[in-house]
């Protein structure tokens, strides 16, 4: 295997770790023996953990771009790319209920390493620009940004909730209810009155 193979396996595996075990509980070791390698040559491509982090930020970071990539060429209206992003929490279902969003969690981590860390909200910064830019496309320029957030907020919250809970039927409910919310958004160009979902 080449030294980059090696190196962008290493990132693949200590991001799965990070996501289901935690950055502070997952080793070298851990990933060593998970890769079926040696210490000495996974300090040959990361000397430190916050290195590997680093990657792993820039490898999330990646991918996240590439997904939004996908949709955005996919020749969809902007609402239902919204609901592409809404419908991450149930395509993702099995590993949420587990261990929670994995950029919501990740998150947390990196705040908890440095309160102060930029890199925490970078991947949700990613999400926050898109969701705006899809919304502004819909017409709603005035809100767009404010409504992205409503999104980012709803959905995280759903994740948490589902997990804490392991209700998957709330979360499929939540779901439901936020793609509504994006119709009436869509109809009425910036409506935000969410209690008309009930009526």
């Amino acid at each position: 295997m080449s030294s980059i193979k090696t190196r962008d396996r290493i990132v693949e595996v200590a991001s799965e770790l990070f996501y289901t075990q935690g950055v502070e509980v997952t080793s070298f070791l851990d990933l060593a023996k998970q890769l079926g390698i040696s210490k000495g040559n996974l300090y040959h491509h990361f000397k430190t953990k916050n290195a590997l982090l680093n990657a792993v930020i820039g490898h999330r970071l990646g991918q996240t771009q590439e997904m939004l990539d996908g949709w955005e060429g996919a020749s969809l209206a902007p609402e239902d790319r919204i609901k592409r992003y809404l419908h991450i929490v149930i395509q993702n279902w099995g590993k949420i209920r587990f261990y929670g969003c994995p950029v919501g969690t990740l998150s947390s981590e990196l705040v908890k390493r440095d309160p102060d860390s930029e890199d925490a909200h970078k991947v949700f910064s990613l999400f926050r620009d898109w969701l705006t830019r899809q919304f502004v496309d819909m017409g709603i320029k005035d809100q767009a940004d404010e409504f992205a957030m409503r999104v980012l907020s709803w959905s995280q919250g759903v994740a948490i909730l589902g997990s804490a809970f392991g209700d998957f039927d709330y979360v499929k409910k939540e779901v439901a209810q936020m793609n509504l919310w994006v119709d009436k958004c869509r109809v009425n160009r910036g409506s935000s009155d969410i209690k008309t979902l009930e009526e």
